[in-house]
C-alpha cells in the first residue's frame, strides 16, 4: 500500500467541502478521481501532497515515499531553456558524472589510489544505477513526445505559453519518476498526438498514480479504479468509467426505489395513526401511539440526487435535407503561407462527423470556408439541398450577455410558450430559478449548453460543431451527448475529447496539410484502423530490411566464392610454375634448391586441396 485516506474532512469558511473521504492505493495503482466542477478534487490532491490542511481523519503513508505532484498552477525557472528544465530534474546525476571524470583525472597523479578507486567504484555503481548513461535520451524522448521538436529546446522558459509551462512541468514530473505521482487534469493544453504519447507513458510508470481529469477516454485507457467524489464523500469502483457509468445508474436506481418503498410505507404508517386516532377511543388511541413510536424510529432513506436526465424533447429538423448534405473536393487554402491543400470528403444525411488533426492544421477555418465566411484558395464546398445549418463556435459569440437565459431562448423564439421555453431549459439542466441568471454570470460550460440549446430549438438539419465540450465537466458532456444522439439531423463536428468522438461519429475524417483520410465508424474503430496501418508497415519494413540483409549476405557469399576460385586459379598457375622450374638444368643440378621448389609443390597442393574443399562447400550453402 502507498496510501491510504480515512475519514478526511475539509471545509471552507463553515461549509463542509469534504466530510467523509475514504479510499487506499497500492503501489502499481492508477486512480482517477472523477466528481463535478467543486467537488474538491483539486483540494484532495492538495491535502495528499501537503500542500492544504484537512480538519480531521488519517492519511496512512510509507516513510519516505516521494510524491510528484502536477498542479493547475506551476512555477519554474524563467531563465532555464527548455531543455535546461528537464535537465534540472538530473542534477545530482550530473554531478556525480563530473565527480567521476575528475577521479578519472586523479588516478595517474594520486598517491592514495585505493580510496580514489572506492570513491570511483561506489559513484560508478550510483551512477549505473539510477540510468545515469541514458538521462540524456530520456529528457529527449519526454520532449517530443509532449510536442517540442528540436528546434524548440532553447526556447527560454521566460517566453513560453501557460499550456507550454504545464507541458514542460509535467515532463519533469515522469522524469522524476516518484512514487506516487499526482496528477491534476494531465491532458489539459495536448493534443491528441501527445495525449496518445502520454496514455503509453502512464500505462507502463512503474508507480501508482492519482489523477484528476474530465478526459474519460484517457480514464478509461489509464485507470483501474474510480474514486468519485460527490457531497463530500467518496465512492470507490474498481472498473473502468465505461462499467462506472452503468454502475452509477444502476444504483441510482436502487436507491431511488428504496426511497420511494420507505416513504410509501411512511406514509401508509401515518395514515394508519391518523385513522387509529380519529377513532378518539382510548385503545385506539394508544395503539396510534404505539405506531407513532415505531414510525419515530423506522429508519428515514435520504432521497438520493437524480442523475443527470435524459433529453425528453425530440429535436427534429423543420425540413429534412437530401441525401447528400456536404461536398468538399480538393479545397485548399492559405493565408500568408500554405495552411491546407487536397482536402477532400462527402457528409451524407443522418451522419455524425468528426473531424480531427494536429491543432494548427486549419480545422476551424475548414468550418469556416463552410460557412462562407472565407474564400478558399482552391477548391470546391457544395452544399446539399434544404440543407439548413447550425453554428456552434467556441467564442459563444452568438449569446447576448446582458440577457437571462430565459430572455435568450424567448427573444430568439418569440413563438414559444413559458413552458415550452422551461421545458427546453430543464433539457439542459437548467432548471428553476436558474433560467433567469444572466448569460455573464454563467460558466464557459452553462453558455454553451445555451448555444446548443439555441441551435436544436431553430430546428437546423446541419449542425457544425467546434469543441462543443470545451469547459464542461463530466455531467455536462453527457448531457450533450444525449442531446445530440437525440437530434435526428447530419452532424460534423470538431473536438479533442476522444469519448465524446467515440460515443457520438459514425465516421472520423482525420485532416493535415497535404489531405484528407476517410474512416467508418466511431474513435475506437479509427484506431484500431491505424493500429493495423502501422502494423502492415512495420512488417513491410521488417521484410524488406530482411530481404536487403539477405540479399546482402548472398552478395557477400558469392564474393567469397569469386576470391577462393581466384586463389585456386592463382595457386594452379604458381604450381606449373614450380614443375617447369623442375625441369631446369640448374635446378637439375643442385639438390639443394630441387628440394626446396618440390617441398613448395607438395605445400601447394595440400593448399589447394583446402581451397577446393572450401569452394565445394560454399557451393553447397
Amino acid at each position: 500500500m502507498i496510501l491510504a485516506c480515512s475519514s478526511l474532512k475539509k471545509s471552507f469558511q463553515g461549509t463542509d467541502l469534504l466530510k467523509d473521504i475514504t479510499f487506499k492505493i497500492e503501489n502499481h495503482d492508477k486512480l482517477a478521481i472523477i466528481g463535478v466542477n467543486g467537488a474538491g478534487k483539486t483540494t484532495l490532491l492538495r491535502i495528499i501532497c501537503g500542500e492544504e490542511s484537512y480538519d480531521s481523519g488519517e492519511i496512512f503513508m510509507p516513510k519516505n515515499t516521494k510524491i510528484g505532484y502536477l498542479s493547475q498552477h506551476n512555477t519554474l525557472n524563467p531563465e532555464f531553456s527548455i531543455y535546461q528544465a528537464l535537465e534540472d530534474v538530473f542534477q545530482p546525476l550530473i554531478e556525480t558524472e563530473k565527480r567521476l571524470r575528475e577521479l578519472e583525472q586523479q588516478m595517474s597523479t594520486s598517491q592514495q589510489l585505493d580510496v580514489i578507486m572506492d570513491e570511483y567504484e561506489r559513484l560508478t555503481y550510483e551512477f549505473e544505477h539510477n540510468d545515469g548513461y541514458s538521462y540524456q535520451s530520456q529528457i529527449k524522448g519526454v520532449l517530443k513526445g509532449l510536442g517540442f521538436d528540436e528546434s524548440m529546446w532553447e526556447m527560454p522558459i521566460s517566453i513560453l505559453s501557460g499550456g507550454q509551462k504545464t507541458r514542460i512541468a509535467l515532463g519533469r514530473l515522469l522524469l522524476l519518476k516518484p512514487d506516487l505521482l499526482l496528477l491534476d487534469e494531465p491532458t489539459n493544453h495536448l493534443d491528441v498526438e501527445s495525449i496518445e504519447w502520454l496514455e503509453n507513458y502512464l500505462k507502463n510508470y512503474p508507480h501508482a498514480i492519482i489523477m484528476v481529469s474530465h478526459d474519460r477516454y484517457f480514464i478509461d485507457q489509464i485507470s483501474n479504479q474510480i474514486v468519485e467524489i460527490e457531497h463530500g464523500k467518496a465512492t470507490t469502483y474498481k472498473c473502468s468509467y465505461q462499467e462506472y457509468a452503468i454502475i452509477k445508474k444502476h444504483n441510482r436506481e436502487v436507491e431511488l426505489k428504496h426511497y420511494i418503498d420507505n416513504q410509501k410505507e411512511i406514509k401508509r404508517m401515518q395514515e394508519s395513526i391518523d385513522l387509529l386516532k380519529s377513532f378518539n377511543r382510548e385503545k385506539q388511541v394508544k395503539r396510534a401511539e404505539s405506531k407513532e413510536k415505531a414510525l419515530a424510529k423506522m429508519e428515514k432513506v435520504e432521497k438520493p440526487d437524480a442523475l443527470p436526465q435524459a433529453i425528453r424533447i425530440q429535436f427534429q429538423p423543420l425540413v429534412e435535407s437530401g441525401y447528400d448534405v456536404l461536398k468538399v473536393k480538393d479545397l485548399a487554402m492559405a493565408f500568408d503561407k500554405p495552411l491546407f491543400e487536397h482536402i477532400n470528403f462527402e457528409v451524407k444525411k443522418q451522419e455524425r462527423v468528426a473531424l480531427i488533426g494536429p491543432n494548427g492544421i486549419g480545422k476551424t477555418t475548414l468550418f469556416h470556408l463552410i460557412l462562407n465566411d472565407y474564400v478558399p484558395t482552391a477548391g470546391k464546398i457544395k452544399l446539399g439541398s434544404k440543407v439548413m445549418i447550425g453554428y456552434y463556435d467556441q467564442e459563444h459569440t452568438s449569446l447576448s450577455f446582458n440577457k437571462t437565459i430565459f430572455q435568450e431562448i424567448s427573444d430568439t423564439y418569440p413563438q414559444m410558450n413559458n413552458t415550452q421555453i422551461r421545458n427546453a431549459c430543464a433539457s439542459f439542466q437548467f432548471k428553476g430559478d436558474d433560467v433567469f441568471k444572466t448569460i455573464d454570470v454563467l460558466s464557459g460550460g452553462e453558455r454553451g449548453r445555451v448555444v446548443l440549446m439555441k441551435l436544436l430549438l431553430s430546428r437546423c438539419n446541419f449542425l457544425i460543431l467546434d469543441e462543443p465540450t470545451n469547459h464542461l465537466d463530466i455531467e455536462s458532456k453527457e448531457v450533450l451527448e444525449d442531446a445530440l444522439l437525440s437530434f435526428e439531423g447530419t452532424i460534423l463536428f470538431i473536438s479533442h475529447d476522444r469519448y465524446f468522438i467515440n460515443k457520438l461519429a459514425t465516421k472520423v475524417i482525420e485532416m493535415d496539410a497535404h489531405g484528407s483520410h476517410i474512416y467508418s465508424g466511431n474513435y475506437s474503430q479509427y484506431m484500431d484502423h491505424k493500429i493495423k496501418v502501422k502494423e502492415t508497415k512495420e512488417k513491410n519494413n521488417t521484410s524488406y530490411i530482411e530481404n536487403k540483409k539477405a540479399q546482402s549476405l548472398q552478395r557477400k557469399h558469392q564474393n567469397q566464392i569469386k576470391k577462393i576460385e581466384k586463389e585456386i586459379s592463382t595457386l594452379e598457375n604458381q604450381i606449373k610454375e614450380w614443375n617447369l622450374q623442375l625441369q631446369e638444368e640448374d635446378v637439375l643440378n643442385d639438390y639443394k634448391k630441387y628440394n626446396e621448389i618440390v617441398q613448395k609443390i607438395d605445400d601447394g597442393h595440400t593448399q589447394l586441396d583446402q581451397l577446393l574443399e572450401q569452394w565445394e562447400n560454399m557451393q553447397k550453402d
